[in-house]
């Protein structure tokens, strides 16, 4: 198979530091422990977050803004739990998080 100057802007870019991220197109059941119930979500453009009855905060997605709220840049493929804060709400933008936290 030949290939014109054109192919290269349909490659997938190859960045050492970056994380894969899958991309769910379709509702799935989402793998979070069995005895947390789930109480909001948000849905941004890259990235995912849910409230638990307990006031948790779970993340999970594309992060490179930080949107994640675990101090860094990073992207995670599975749920993981922002620390340091009793959630009452979440609201997902495109590349940002909104949570309402209870003092």
């Amino acid at each position: 198979v030949g290939s014109s100057p054109g192919d290269a802007e349909l490659r997938p870019r190859r960045d050492e530091d970056a994380a894969f991220i899958s991309i769910q197109a379709f509702p799935a059941l989402l793998d979070l422990p069995q005895d947390l119930e789930v109480s909001g979500v948000g849905c941004g453009s890259r990235h995912t977050a849910v409230v638990t009855r307990g006031g948790e905060l779970y993340t999970w997605g594309w992060g490179k803004y930080g949107q994640l709220g675990h101090g860094d840049n990073a992207s995670a493929d599975r749920p993981r739990r922002v620390e340091q804060l009793v959630a009452e709400e979440v609201v997902c933008g495109p590349w940002t998080t909104y949570v309402c936290v209870l003092e």
